[in-house]
């Protein structure tokens, strides 16, 4: 169903998101079109800040999660230091041949130095790769920490959380975010120590060699700060807008993909690709501005040491031909000066790297502080086996303040008894299990089991004897039988079987041909509605629940 402009969502900052119309063509008027298009679509709690290049509560919080590997992250440290020391010897190394042996002639000299040079780059090898895979270690276990504490964190979020975030934006948390560090810890560490490292190494190995070549070579420099700064500020922008872009590409696909069957039914296939196509042509867009500063960047940052290298060549070579300085040093110069651009570039990598990190840092240190709404009481004590008995005392709830769902609720229900509650849709019923299972709080009055405030008690005691079958049913990937064990998982496979016989679900089961064993596909994609709802209620069933709650389950 296509919505006209009024019927769109409100933003958070009240500015109208629109839908998409068909993308036509790539004229500038038609590409500013879409991306005002765009920029609406993208929702403000997923815009990223640039922020600060630096944060110390943040790298004080990441070196929490470093701690447990101190030792490995020395060792690469240390193997950095021997690594950069022995690639800033190499230029030296070759000018002592050059001086040492093919000037004089001694063939002993040139195989010594050579030999050197060899041995200088294997153990230079040797310590990057150690370096390399130390890192890669350090940075798999400590992601792999940030995700465990993100995964159990969210678990103990109230539902009311949900209800605020988007599935995409804490999937992006989980794997994105996440992804940036682990890449940001393995590469960028210790990568941004060796090129400071280097770059000090080179500038003191050039200084030692010849000064006035080396003060010539730095009078570059200012060309090099106003490139990079150029290129800096206008590249987080466009860096930022790829990412985004992509984020809503990610987006509708997940979304497309899990209603292809509404999709099908309503024949919009023709429509929904022309909506992609919006979105991939602004993702596009996006990384051609990208791809341009990039080509500006780069080869620019060539040309400007193949300028210096072609000044300290002609005065070079003046003086090896005046005698003022020797060949050997001449090359080892020209090669410092080669080298001396690659870690200016690398820093300048570097800084949009660690700010990426620091952005996702502080995103997931945010969704970890992030407190439930909902907590046991500091007086909650276990719920001892109840007998059912259900009151709901003068009860008011609302999701949002000022808009009550629940006015003033009375009921009551004897151990036993059955009751069904019936109203139109939005009345108020599945707010009620809520209610009772306590996944919100009762805005006032107060819900007791056999004479106990459902507030006053631990939440996993409550629950653990409550059995609910929800209207949406969901399934999880695994076989029938885990899903049916899901709420009891010490129970046999005649428990399980014997709660399928008493709901109807042995039959159809039986019929599969790996039957309780069967694999489920995403959500049981493979079993019909009704098939899901009964394993749905076996699964209930078989947690053994003193009360038992459907939700509109048939």
């Amino acid at each position: 169903m296509t919505k006209s402009p009024n019927d769109a969502p409100l933003s958070r900052n009240g500015r109208r998101r629109r839908r998409l119309s068909v993308f036509q063509s790539t004229d500038g008027s038609q590409r500013k079109l879409r991306e005002d298009k765009i920029r609406d679509l993208l929702p403000d709690e997923d815009e990223e800040e640039l922020g600060k290049a630096y944060d110390g509560r943040l790298v004080r919080r990441l070196l929490v999660y470093n701690q447990p590997y101190l030792r490995q992250l020395i060792t690469a440290i240390f193997l950095m230091i021997v690594t950069s020391l022995l690639s800033v010897s190499g230029p030296w190394i070759i000018g002592q041949a050059i001086d040492e042996g093919i000037r004089t002639g001694d063939i002993s000299q040139l195989h010594f130095w050579a030999i050197l040079f060899l041995m200088a780059a294997v153990v230079e090898w040797v310590t990057n790769r150690s370096r390399i895979s130390i890192m890669a270690f350090v940075g798999t276990k400590v992601v792999a920490n940030i995700r465990s504490d993100l995964f159990r964190h969210l678990h103990s979020l109230s539902l009311s959380f949900y209800n605020r975030y988007s599935v995409g934006r804490l999937m992006s948390r989980l794997i994105s975010d996440v992804g940036v560090l682990q890449d940001f810890i393995t590469w960028s560490i210790t990568g941004l120590f060796r090129s400071i490292f280097l770059l000090l190494g080179i500038i003191l190995a050039m200084l030692s060699l010849n000064w006035r070549l080396a003060l010539i070579t730095f009078s570059i420099l200012p060309l090099m700060v106003l490139l990079t700064n150029y290129w800096r500020v206008r590249v987080r922008p466009a860096y930022r807008a790829t990412r985004q872009r992509l984020s809503l590409i990610n987006g509708y696909l997940n979304e497309s993909i899990s209603g292809i069957r509404v999709t099908k039914s309503f024949t919009r296939e023709d429509a929904n690709y022309a909506y992609f196509e919006e979105l991939n042509h602004s993702y596009f867009d996006a990384n051609v501005v990208a791809t341009k500063l990039a080509a500006l960047f780069f080869p620019g940052v060539d040309f400007i040491g193949t300028i210096a290298t072609a000044i300290v060549v002609g005065i070079g070579g003046y003086l090896v031909l005046e005698d003022a300085l020797t060949a050997g040093t001449l090359v080892a110069f020209v090669l410092y000066v080669e080298r001396f651009f690659d870690p200016i570039r690398e820093l300048a990598q570097r800084y949009n790297t660690f700010q990426a990190a620091m952005a996702a840092s502080e995103r997931i240190f945010d969704l970890l502080d992030t407190e439930p709404d909902l907590r046991d009481a500091a007086d909650a004590e276990p719920l001892p086996a109840i007998r059912g008995a259900v009151d709901f005392d003068h009860v008011y709830f609302g999701y949002i303040d000022g808009e009550p769902v629940l006015i003033d609720i009375d009921l009551h229900v004897k151990p036993g008894q059955r009751i069904a509650l019936v109203g139109e849709t939005g009345a108020g019923k599945s707010t009620i299990i809520r209610l009772l299972t306590r996944l919100f709080d009762v805005t006032h009055g107060a819900i007791k089991i056999d004479d106990r405030d459902v507030r006053h008690v631990t939440r996993a005691s409550l629950r653990s004897q409550l059995g609910i079958v929800l209207q949406d049913t969901f399934l999880f990937g695994g076989t029938i039988a885990d899903n049916i064990r899901y709420g009891r998982l010490e129970a046999t496979d005649e428990d399980v079987i014997s709660a399928a016989k008493t709901v109807g679900a042995d039959e159809f089961i039986s019929k599969m041909p790996k039957g309780y064993q069967t694999e489920l596909g995403e959500e049981g994609i493979n079993l019909s509605v009704g098939q899901r709802q009964i394993i749905s209620f076996a699964r209930a069933l078989l947690a053994d629940p003193r009360i038992l709650i459907l939700d509109e389950a048939t």
